[in-house]
Protein backbone atom coordinates (compact mmCIF):
# COMPACT_ATOMS: atom_id res chain seq x y z
CA UNK A 1 0.00 0.00 0.00
CA UNK A 2 1.73 3.16 -1.16
CA UNK A 3 2.05 6.14 1.15
CA UNK A 4 3.17 8.52 -1.56
CA UNK A 5 1.32 11.64 -2.51
CA UNK A 6 1.39 12.71 -6.12
CA UNK A 7 2.44 16.36 -5.98
CA UNK A 8 0.85 16.59 -2.55
CA UNK A 9 -2.65 16.26 -4.01
CA UNK A 10 -4.08 13.05 -2.58
CA UNK A 11 -3.14 9.94 -0.67
CA UNK A 12 -2.83 6.63 -2.52
CA UNK A 13 -4.67 5.03 0.37
CA UNK A 14 -8.20 3.63 0.76
CA UNK A 15 -10.56 6.13 2.35
CA UNK A 16 -10.91 3.87 5.38
CA UNK A 17 -7.15 4.04 5.99
CA UNK A 18 -7.30 7.84 5.94
CA UNK A 19 -10.16 7.74 8.46
CA UNK A 20 -8.14 5.35 10.63
CA UNK A 21 -5.17 7.71 10.73
CA UNK A 22 -7.40 10.72 11.36
CA UNK A 23 -9.01 8.94 14.32
CA UNK A 24 -5.64 7.88 15.75
CA UNK A 25 -4.18 11.39 15.44
CA UNK A 26 -7.21 13.04 17.02
CA UNK A 27 -7.25 10.57 19.89
CA UNK A 28 -3.50 10.94 20.45
CA UNK A 29 -3.89 14.73 20.50
CA UNK A 30 -6.66 14.56 23.09
CA UNK A 31 -4.63 12.20 25.30
CA UNK A 32 -1.59 14.49 24.99
CA UNK A 33 -3.57 17.25 26.73
CA UNK A 34 -3.10 15.28 29.95
CA UNK A 35 0.65 15.79 29.57
CA UNK A 36 0.04 19.51 29.19
CA UNK A 37 -1.83 19.69 32.49
CA UNK A 38 0.80 17.67 34.34
CA UNK A 39 4.04 19.15 33.02
CA UNK A 40 2.96 22.71 32.10
CA UNK A 41 3.68 22.20 28.40
CA UNK A 42 1.50 24.27 26.02
CA UNK A 43 -1.09 21.89 24.60
CA UNK A 44 -0.68 23.26 21.08
CA UNK A 45 2.99 22.27 21.13
CA UNK A 46 1.89 18.72 21.90
CA UNK A 47 -0.61 18.77 19.01
CA UNK A 48 2.26 19.86 16.77
CA UNK A 49 4.45 17.07 18.16
CA UNK A 50 1.75 14.48 17.41
CA UNK A 51 1.76 15.59 13.78
CA UNK A 52 5.55 15.51 13.59
CA UNK A 53 5.68 12.00 15.06
CA UNK A 54 3.21 10.83 12.44
CA UNK A 55 5.05 12.62 9.61
CA UNK A 56 7.81 11.56 7.25
CA UNK A 57 10.55 11.86 9.88
CA UNK A 58 8.49 10.28 12.66
CA UNK A 59 7.18 6.83 13.37
CA UNK A 60 4.11 7.20 11.14
CA UNK A 61 6.03 7.98 7.92
CA UNK A 62 3.04 9.85 6.48
CA UNK A 63 4.19 11.99 3.56
CA UNK A 64 2.23 15.23 3.26
CA UNK A 65 3.56 18.18 1.25
CA UNK A 66 0.45 20.04 0.09
CA UNK A 67 1.17 23.56 1.35
CA UNK A 68 -2.01 25.02 -0.15
CA UNK A 69 -4.19 22.42 1.55
CA UNK A 70 -2.38 23.00 4.87
CA UNK A 71 -2.97 26.75 4.51
CA UNK A 72 -6.68 26.26 3.81
CA UNK A 73 -7.06 23.90 6.78
CA UNK A 74 -5.31 26.44 8.98
CA UNK A 75 -7.52 29.31 7.80
CA UNK A 76 -10.73 27.35 8.32
CA UNK A 77 -9.57 26.22 11.76
CA UNK A 78 -8.60 29.77 12.77
CA UNK A 79 -12.07 31.05 11.85
CA UNK A 80 -13.75 28.75 14.36
CA UNK A 81 -11.04 29.22 17.01
CA UNK A 82 -11.36 33.01 16.91
CA UNK A 83 -15.17 32.92 16.85
CA UNK A 84 -15.20 30.66 19.92
CA UNK A 85 -12.79 33.04 21.66
CA UNK A 86 -15.13 35.97 21.07
CA UNK A 87 -18.17 33.91 22.07
CA UNK A 88 -16.60 32.98 25.44
CA UNK A 89 -15.44 36.52 26.26
CA UNK A 90 -17.17 38.07 29.29
CA UNK A 91 -18.07 41.59 28.12
CA UNK A 92 -18.76 42.92 31.66
CA UNK A 93 -15.18 42.16 32.67
CA UNK A 94 -13.75 43.18 29.30
CA UNK A 95 -15.49 46.55 28.89
CA UNK A 96 -13.37 48.43 31.52
CA UNK A 97 -10.12 47.33 29.85
CA UNK A 98 -11.22 47.68 26.22
CA UNK A 99 -8.91 50.63 25.39
CA UNK A 100 -5.68 49.15 26.83
CA UNK A 101 -6.73 45.80 25.32
CA UNK A 102 -7.05 47.30 21.84
CA UNK A 103 -3.75 49.12 22.30
CA UNK A 104 -1.98 45.87 23.23
CA UNK A 105 -3.57 43.86 20.42
CA UNK A 106 -2.59 46.46 17.78
CA UNK A 107 0.32 48.69 18.80
CA UNK A 108 1.67 46.03 21.16
CA UNK A 109 1.77 43.50 18.34
CA UNK A 110 3.34 46.09 16.03
CA UNK A 111 6.08 46.97 18.55
CA UNK A 112 6.78 43.28 19.18
CA UNK A 113 7.05 42.65 15.45
CA UNK A 114 9.41 45.61 14.98
CA UNK A 115 11.72 44.64 17.86
CA UNK A 116 11.86 41.00 16.80
CA UNK A 117 12.35 42.03 13.18
CA UNK A 118 15.27 44.33 14.00
CA UNK A 119 16.84 41.54 16.05
CA UNK A 120 16.57 39.24 13.02
CA UNK A 121 18.14 41.93 10.82
CA UNK A 122 21.13 42.88 12.99
CA UNK A 123 21.82 39.61 14.78
CA UNK A 124 20.64 36.93 12.34
CA UNK A 125 21.62 38.97 9.24
CA UNK A 126 18.29 38.84 7.42
CA UNK A 127 17.24 41.64 5.10
CA UNK A 128 14.94 44.33 6.54
CA UNK A 129 11.76 42.98 4.96
CA UNK A 130 12.66 39.38 5.82
CA UNK A 131 13.32 40.37 9.43
CA UNK A 132 10.04 42.27 9.70
CA UNK A 133 8.21 39.29 8.23
CA UNK A 134 9.73 36.99 10.86
CA UNK A 135 8.82 39.50 13.57
CA UNK A 136 5.24 39.66 12.32
CA UNK A 137 4.87 35.88 12.30
CA UNK A 138 5.84 35.56 15.98
CA UNK A 139 4.28 38.82 17.20
CA UNK A 140 0.96 37.51 18.51
CA UNK A 141 0.16 35.25 21.44
CA UNK A 142 -2.30 32.37 21.43
CA UNK A 143 -5.04 32.39 24.05
CA UNK A 144 -5.22 28.59 24.31
CA UNK A 145 -1.48 28.26 24.89
CA UNK A 146 -1.42 31.10 27.40
CA UNK A 147 -4.21 29.77 29.54
CA UNK A 148 -3.01 26.17 29.30
CA UNK A 149 0.18 27.31 31.03
CA UNK A 150 -1.63 29.47 33.56
CA UNK A 151 -4.04 26.68 34.52
CA UNK A 152 -1.30 24.08 34.83
CA UNK A 153 0.72 26.29 37.15
CA UNK A 154 -2.41 27.19 39.11
CA UNK A 155 -1.68 30.90 38.89
CA UNK A 156 -4.52 33.16 40.05
CA UNK A 157 -4.57 36.51 38.27
CA UNK A 158 -6.21 39.65 39.59
CA UNK A 159 -9.45 40.61 37.89
CA UNK A 160 -8.22 43.50 35.66
CA UNK A 161 -5.29 41.44 34.39
CA UNK A 162 -7.20 38.26 33.53
CA UNK A 163 -9.80 39.84 31.18
CA UNK A 164 -7.06 42.02 29.67
CA UNK A 165 -5.01 38.93 28.85
CA UNK A 166 -8.09 37.16 27.51
CA UNK A 167 -9.06 40.05 25.26
CA UNK A 168 -5.54 40.69 24.00
CA UNK A 169 -4.89 37.03 23.28
CA UNK A 170 -8.17 36.65 21.44
CA UNK A 171 -7.98 39.87 19.41
CA UNK A 172 -4.31 40.18 18.39
CA UNK A 173 -4.48 37.75 15.46
CA UNK A 174 -5.97 40.25 12.97
CA UNK A 175 -3.03 42.63 13.43
CA UNK A 176 -0.46 39.85 13.21
CA UNK A 177 -2.10 38.42 10.09
CA UNK A 178 -2.23 41.86 8.48
CA UNK A 179 1.46 42.50 9.17
CA UNK A 180 2.46 39.04 7.96
CA UNK A 181 0.54 39.28 4.68
CA UNK A 182 1.66 42.88 4.19
CA UNK A 183 5.38 42.18 4.53
CA UNK A 184 5.00 38.98 2.52
CA UNK A 185 3.44 41.01 -0.31
CA UNK A 186 6.21 43.58 -0.06
CA UNK A 187 8.76 40.77 -0.45
CA UNK A 188 7.11 38.96 -3.35
CA UNK A 189 5.23 41.63 -5.34
CA UNK A 190 6.96 44.39 -7.28
CA UNK A 191 4.10 46.89 -7.01
CA UNK A 192 3.83 46.55 -3.23
CA UNK A 193 5.77 48.21 -0.45
CA UNK A 194 5.74 49.26 3.21
CA UNK A 195 4.24 52.68 2.38
CA UNK A 196 1.18 51.04 0.82
CA UNK A 197 0.51 49.13 4.04
CA UNK A 198 -0.78 52.23 5.85
CA UNK A 199 -3.92 52.90 3.74
CA UNK A 200 -4.35 49.14 3.36
CA UNK A 201 -4.35 48.82 7.17
CA UNK A 202 -7.23 51.27 7.63
CA UNK A 203 -9.22 49.65 4.81
CA UNK A 204 -8.53 46.15 6.12
CA UNK A 205 -9.38 46.84 9.76
CA UNK A 206 -12.18 49.31 9.05
CA UNK A 207 -14.01 47.06 6.63
CA UNK A 208 -13.47 44.04 8.87
CA UNK A 209 -14.94 45.91 11.86
CA UNK A 210 -17.87 47.18 9.78
CA UNK A 211 -18.74 43.73 8.42
CA UNK A 212 -18.34 42.21 11.88
CA UNK A 213 -20.66 44.82 13.43
CA UNK A 214 -23.32 44.40 10.74
CA UNK A 215 -23.14 40.61 10.87
CA UNK A 216 -23.54 40.66 14.67
CA UNK A 217 -26.90 42.36 14.19
CA UNK A 218 -27.86 39.95 11.42
CA UNK A 219 -26.80 36.81 13.31
CA UNK A 220 -28.59 37.81 16.51
CA UNK A 221 -31.70 38.70 14.49
CA UNK A 222 -31.68 35.33 12.69
CA UNK A 223 -30.93 33.23 15.77
CA UNK A 224 -33.65 34.88 17.85
CA UNK A 225 -36.36 34.63 15.21
CA UNK A 226 -35.49 31.34 13.54
CA UNK A 227 -37.81 28.76 15.00
CA UNK A 228 -36.34 25.40 14.05
CA UNK A 229 -38.04 22.10 14.79
CA UNK A 230 -34.69 20.41 15.50
CA UNK A 231 -32.37 21.88 18.14
CA UNK A 232 -29.38 20.20 16.52
CA UNK A 233 -29.69 22.52 13.53
CA UNK A 234 -28.90 25.69 15.52
CA UNK A 235 -25.13 25.00 15.60
CA UNK A 236 -25.32 24.31 11.85
CA UNK A 237 -26.91 27.73 11.33
CA UNK A 238 -24.17 29.45 13.35
CA UNK A 239 -21.46 27.68 11.34
CA UNK A 240 -22.99 28.91 8.08
CA UNK A 241 -23.26 32.48 9.42
CA UNK A 242 -19.65 32.43 10.69
CA UNK A 243 -18.36 31.35 7.28
CA UNK A 244 -20.61 33.96 5.64
CA UNK A 245 -19.16 36.66 7.90
CA UNK A 246 -15.58 35.75 7.06
CA UNK A 247 -16.24 35.47 3.33
CA UNK A 248 -18.07 38.81 3.07
CA UNK A 249 -15.30 40.58 4.99
CA UNK A 250 -12.48 39.13 2.87
CA UNK A 251 -14.29 39.74 -0.42
CA UNK A 252 -14.84 43.34 0.75
CA UNK A 253 -11.06 43.75 1.31
CA UNK A 254 -11.59 43.61 5.06
CA UNK A 255 -10.05 41.53 7.82
CA UNK A 256 -12.12 38.36 8.03
CA UNK A 257 -10.62 37.26 11.35
CA UNK A 258 -11.52 40.58 12.99
CA UNK A 259 -15.06 40.34 11.60
CA UNK A 260 -15.46 36.80 12.95
CA UNK A 261 -14.12 37.78 16.39
CA UNK A 262 -16.55 40.69 16.64
CA UNK A 263 -19.38 38.42 15.52
CA UNK A 264 -18.53 35.97 18.29
CA UNK A 265 -18.18 38.77 20.84
CA UNK A 266 -21.57 40.22 19.92
CA UNK A 267 -23.34 36.85 19.87
CA UNK A 268 -21.85 35.99 23.25
CA UNK A 269 -23.55 39.01 24.84
CA UNK A 270 -26.97 38.32 23.32
CA UNK A 271 -29.64 36.14 24.88
CA UNK A 272 -31.23 33.52 22.65
CA UNK A 273 -32.68 30.03 22.71
CA UNK A 274 -30.28 27.11 23.30
CA UNK A 275 -27.33 29.46 23.95
CA UNK A 276 -25.46 27.17 26.36
CA UNK A 277 -25.63 24.22 23.98
CA UNK A 278 -24.39 26.36 21.08
CA UNK A 279 -21.50 27.69 23.15
CA UNK A 280 -20.48 24.17 24.21
CA UNK A 281 -20.66 23.02 20.61
CA UNK A 282 -18.36 25.81 19.43
CA UNK A 283 -15.96 25.18 22.30
CA UNK A 284 -15.61 21.58 21.12
CA UNK A 285 -15.35 22.72 17.51
CA UNK A 286 -12.58 25.15 18.48
CA UNK A 287 -10.60 22.34 20.12
CA UNK A 288 -11.08 20.14 17.05
CA UNK A 289 -9.91 23.04 14.89
CA UNK A 290 -6.77 23.51 16.98
CA UNK A 291 -5.96 19.82 16.72
CA UNK A 292 -6.52 19.85 12.95
CA UNK A 293 -4.40 22.97 12.45
CA UNK A 294 -1.36 21.98 14.49
CA UNK A 295 -1.36 18.30 13.58
CA UNK A 296 -1.47 19.34 9.91
CA UNK A 297 1.45 21.72 10.45
CA UNK A 298 3.36 18.91 12.17
CA UNK A 299 2.63 16.53 9.29
CA UNK A 300 3.71 19.03 6.61
CA UNK A 301 6.99 17.95 5.07
CA UNK A 302 9.63 20.55 5.83
CA UNK A 303 11.19 20.33 2.37
CA UNK A 304 7.89 21.45 0.82
CA UNK A 305 8.06 24.84 2.57
CA UNK A 306 11.69 25.60 1.78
Amino acid sequence: MSKAITKGVCYMWPFETILLWAAVLMFASVISSKISDKFAVPVLVLFLAVGMLAGTEGIGHIYFDNVRLAKNIGTLALIFIIFSGGLDTNWKDTKPIIIPGIALSTFGVLITAMITGLFAVYILKFSLLEGLLIGSIVSSTDASAVFAILRSKKISLKKPLKPLLEFESGSNDPMAIFLTTGFLSALTLKDSGIALMIPRFFLNMGMGALVGYCMVKAIVFVIKRLKLDYEGLYPVVTISLILLTYSIAVLSKGNGILAVYLAGLGLGQAEFFNKKAIMKFHDGLAWLSQIAMFVTLGLLDRKSVV
